[in-house]
């Protein structure tokens, strides 16, 4: 595809600024903004977590609330916010979203305990779920032409793995120099420019019979969703109480009544009918198990790299780009390749290779040289960037225009609700091995009580004894938070290597709008 096809006018595209191909990729260049937001805000988390611990000094159940509750509620909002940007447009609701996320990340970095944290992230969560749906249903509108699209979404993919490279390293230098607040103050001037530019370059969307916004559908999407997840992780962390079943049950029933009412609605919160397509659905379950073996394993890769190999966090941030930059290379050419060969060959070789990855990570040792990990991390970001980006713009292309937002909220929610279970489970066995760690003999009973609440509390309680003993702790410490990285990495890499499977068979047949003929 030439450059001069990549950009041909588009008779009929809606509201776009400027009427024509130079007004879509300037839209484009606004909406990637948003995303740049919410990926950077994601990947510093883990990077300032150490720093954060110790200011905070949250227990290790506190500290995965402090992880996963962004996820839990952007995941319980997704598809009310998407259908709510479908009614009262989408641009509206995109600019109010990203104003909101900026107040917030204020507050954040103002916390002073780890409840007034974890309220915090709440709050972003609710203001991020605005911005993702918005976005993908923007392009899905702009972008009439399937080739445009494909390659608006791989730059929107593109964008979404540069804003993870961009996180940690601009990240990393504020923690060299700054207290831990300071990663999430790098929002303000993203969303600044959004705001500000975004007004004026942005055309408005929305759904013309979208029908009133049904408040109880609203209510049980989010008791529904928060309720279940609420319950796997606490489930993998406590076991099955009558506290877990009661939630587990109670999300269940909501969902369930969620998806009877759309049935009976005349403008449902979600088209529950969109399931029925077999592409939809194999790329909404190939994102959500794909984020799930990736999550909770990337949770963690900070503190390793941290607080197990010693380095600064710069220095941490600059290990993990290989991710980002093989995921921006192959989110580029993902569209491409998918109308070449097949969809179901990229996405399922994708993951795949993300599999093989993962698979590797179980070798990884507390003094394994950075080949090993650097390695993984760029296959892992190669495989990602083609399975999201063409998963993405398998399901913007299985919908209506008009039912964008809901179906872009649908492939977030996958994304988030994944996050949220990876970050649970996978965090929890993690976590749970790294508590069966036994301390020296000599280490005082409630030095090694503090230091079985974390890897960043054994540091930080190694800080009172005797050198000999202090790395006597914190050595057993670290070797057992790596076996458990090793344990999560084998689960991930099963999850993966299952999800390839699955794809390929739940996407067999299913192409990229051009017209050209699906593969078998």
């Amino acid at each position: 595809m030439t450059r001069t096809e990549q950009l041909k006018p588009l008779n009929g595209a809606e509201g776009t600024s400027g009427g024509g191909s130079r007004g879509r990729w300037l839209a484009l260049a606004v909406l990637v903004l948003a995303v740049l937001l919410v990926a950077v805000d994601a990947t510093v988390l883990g990077l300032a977590t150490p720093s954060l611990s110790e200011d905070l000094k949250p227990s290790g159940t506190q500290l995965l609330w402090i992880g996963d509750i962004y996820s839990f509620v952007i995941a319980g909002l997704l598809v009310s916010m998407g259908s709510l940007g479908d009614r009262i447009g989408r641009k509206k609701l995109l600019l109010t979203g990203a104003t909101a996320f900026g107040a917030v990340s204020v507050l954040t970095a103002c916390a002073t305990t780890p409840e007034m944290m974890i309220v915090a992230r709440a709050l972003l969560g609710v203001a991020g779920a605005t911005l993702m749906p918005s976005t993908l249903a923007l392009i899905r509108n702009i972008f009439t032409d399937p080739r445009e699209r494909s390659l608006a979404i791989g730059i929107w993919g593109a964008t979404a793995s540069a804003g993870a490279a961009v996180g940690p390293v601009v990240g990393g230098a504020l923690l060299q120099h700054f207290y831990w607040g300071s990663v999430f103050l790098i929002n303000l001037p993203v969303m600044a420019v959004l705001v500000v530019v975004g007004v004026k370059l942005l055309p408005e969307s929305k759904n013309p019979v979208a029908g009133p916004w049904d408040l109880l559908s609203v209510a049980l999407s989010l008791v529904g969703v928060i309720g279940v997840v609420y319950a796997v992780k606490e489930a993998a962390t406590h076991g099955l109480t009558a506290e877990v079943a009661g939630a587990a049950l109670g999300g269940a029933a909501a969902l369930y009544a969620f998806v009877r009412r759309q049935f009976t609605l005349d403008a449902p919160l979600l088209d529950v009918r969109l399931f029925k397509d077999r592409g939809f659905s194999g790329a909404v379950v190939a994102d959500l198990l794909t984020v799930f073996g990736l999550s909770g394993l990337l949770f963690f890769l900070s503190q390793f790299l941290q607080l197990v190999q010693g380095r600064e966090p710069l220095e941490a941030g600059l290990a993990e780009l290989p991710a980002a930059i093989g995921a921006v290379a192959t989110g580029l050419l993902a569209g491409a390749w998918a109308r070449r060969f097949s969809v179901r060959a990229v996405v399922a070789g994708g993951l795949g290779a993300i599999g093989l990855a993962l698979a590797a990570l179980t070798m990884v040792e507390r003094t394994s040289g950075y080949p090993l990990l650097g390695a993984s991390l760029l296959a892992v970001g190669i495989g990602a960037g083609f399975s999201f980006t063409v998963t993405a713009d398998v399901i913007l292309s299985s919908v209506p225009k008009e039912q964008a937002g809901a179906a872009s909220a649908v492939s977030e929610t996958a994304y988030e609700l994944g996050a949220a279970l990876g970050i649970a489970l996978l965090g929890s066995i993690v976590t749970g091995v790294y508590q069966s760690f036994t301390a020296p003999a000599q280490v005082p009973p409630a030095v090694a009580e503090a230091a079985h609440d974390s890897l960043g509390g054994a540091v930080e309680a190694a800080s009172s004894l005797d050198p000999q003993t202090a790395h006597a702790l914190v050595t057993a410490a670290q070797d057992t938070f790596v076996e458990g990285l090793r344990l999560a990495s084998g689960v991930s890499a099963l999850v993966l290597l299952a999800t390839a499977v699955a794809a390929w068979f739940l996407l067999k047949g299913q192409k990229l709008q051009d017209g050209t003929p699906a593969h078998p």
